[in-house]
């Protein structure tokens, strides 16, 4: 099973369960956890293969659908029957898949830095990796990754965590996640079509030049969805403005929590 912790609040507080994206761990919500767990029971995991649940990879077959279940059994094992859910990069793909498997356990998401979609040079740089995966050591192409994705002074400390989480990461377990973009790619276009009845919000920074084009037009589209953009920052918005992003996460969810109980 994932490696997780658990910070409770009290017993009528409603859950927040943070995923993280490949590559990550945990740790990136260090600067979310003491405004979060004041609100809400909060539940952080590591998914298979990174921080401290790099010795377990599940199984049966590497799939996202897999992935996500992992999570559910977490939540399983904690009955925790629904939980607010908040994702980072390609996080935010696994908790849409929980909502489609399981939209009984998903009260409101939280999509940070959300992958939408792909604009013309995030599929250069899926098919770099792809071409390169084998031939570079990963702890290099991990850094490139982050760079292109993260440029500038301002995400220096966003890449700092993400290169140095990402060490904990075995090689095999990058390459798998990038085995898995085609079906991301499916399941993307899948959903560009289906109209989630979930309130969401799509908390972007102004700088996410890959992510943010696709972000607004999913949200365009779909009527529970809700897009706010956090200016001056870039994908890892939750690092970057942790005290804006925080405001905007929680008023948002407590929102959908007086909603869901009145």
């Amino acid at each position: 099973m994932l490696f997780y912790k658990i910070f409770a609040a009290s017993q009528s507080s409603e859950w927040v369960v943070f995923v993280h994206g490949a590559g990550g761990s945990s740790a990136v919500w260090f600067k979310q956890l003491r405004a979060f767990q004041k609100e809400f029971n909060v539940l952080l995991v590591d998914l298979r293969g990174h921080g401290r649940s790099n010795d377990y990879h599940g199984e049966g077959a590497y799939s996202i659908e897999a992935i996500s279940q992992d999570v559910l059994k977490v939540l399983d094992k904690e009955s925790i029957k629904s939980a607010h859910f908040v994702g980072v990069s390609l996080g935010t793909i696994l908790i849409r898949t929980i909502v489609e498997m399981a939209p009984e356990r998903a009260l409101s998401a939280v999509y940070a830095g959300a992958v939408a979609g792909f604009t013309k040079w995030a599929r250069i740089l899926i098919v770099a990796g792809q071409s390169l995966k084998y031939l570079v050591p990963f702890e290099t192409l991990y850094a490139i990754f982050a760079w292109i994705i993260m440029p500038g002074k301002k995400a220096a400390e966003a890449r700092k965590v993400f290169i140095r989480e990402s060490r904990r990461v075995a090689p095999e377990e990058f390459r798998r996640w990038l085995g898995l973009i085609p079906s991301v790619s499916r399941k993307l276009q899948k959903w560009a079509s289906v109209q989630s009845k979930m309130r969401s919000l799509y908390l972007m920074g102004s700088r996410d030049y890959m992510f943010l084009p696709p972000a607004k037009k999913v949200v365009a589209r779909t009527p529970n969805s809700h897009l706010q953009v956090i200016d001056g920052v870039g994908h890892v918005c939750n690092i970057e403005r942790p005290e804006v992003f925080n405001e905007i996460a929680i008023a948002f969810l407590k929102r959908t929590t007086s909603t869901s109980v009145a």
